[in-house]
């Protein structure tokens, strides 16, 4: 099957977007790997040159993990299908929200293609974003909870007991970090050391309880911009 042949049968007009030209047996695939955006120059992407700007980037990652490839076709003959999220250049700095908005139907119906998909990792906030854009609109709720990349980096993160009523009888939330990863511990005991800090992170949890009541990814993004302060004024602190 050629990727991009297919999506432009199921999806029409696909002319203003750069799809994947490559033929792979979708049912092969186990893995997909999400990037954030095409870059400006498809010879670039990771279907392009054999020495292309994304695959020069991507190698090293799978050397590091102990798995040898020399280029997109190896990765591919591991069942892994390395796609875009943004289906578009970036013509800012950043990702818009509209360029995510627009390519998000086309990675859903790229996604479908391949049956016996077990795996997805998602490269950077645009992919993650995307990808729980399609999770919401299937289960209705984020696969990834919606909170900055970095922080889910070297993190495990365990729910249970989060229902769209609310709280079930029982409710457990997990962090597990790696060594070194302590941020957490730093916001406590910033907090432990100023108390008027401390009380206003408790005024802010409790006028945030209201509309967040049965939503932890928004009542987690909410708080993380409280948060992020937080840890910068503990770092001016630690370097003074």
């Amino acid at each position: 099957m050629n990727i991009k042949s297919q999506l432009q049968q199921l999806c029409g007009d696909t002319e203003f977007l750069r799809l994947n030209d490559v033929n792979i047996e979708p049912e092969m695939i186990r893995a997909i790997m999400i990037n954030e955006v095409v870059p400006v120059d498809s010879d670039d992407d990771f279907y392009g040159k054999s020495d292309s700007a994304y695959m020069s980037t991507t190698i090293p990652l799978f050397r590091k993990a102990g798995i040898e490839v020399s280029g997109i076709q190896d990765i591919l003959n591991l069942n892994i299908y390395i796609t875009n999220a943004v289906k578009t250049p970036k013509s800012e700095y950043t990702v818009s929200k509209e360029s995510i908005d627009e390519s998000v139907p086309y990675l859903e119906k790229e996604l479908e293609l391949f049956p016996n998909l077990q795996v997805v990792m998602l490269m950077g906030d645009a992919a993650k974003k995307a990808f729980n854009m399609i999770s919401k609109k299937a289960t209705g709720k984020n696969a990834v909870p919606s909170i900055s990349t970095y922080k889910l980096r070297n993190t495990e993160i365990f729910y249970k007991g989060y229902t769209p009523a609310g709280y079930a009888d029982r409710v457990f939330h997990v962090h597990v970090h790696r060594t070194g990863d302590n941020e957490e511990i730093l916001f406590r005991d910033y907090l432990i050391a100023n108390p008027e800090s401390a009380k206003e992170y408790e005024r802010l949890k409790h006028s945030l309880l209201p509309k967040y009541k049965n939503n932890r990814d928004g009542y987690t993004e909410a708080k993380s911009e409280f948060i992020k302060t937080i840890l910068r004024l503990n770092n001016k602190c630690h370097v003074t």
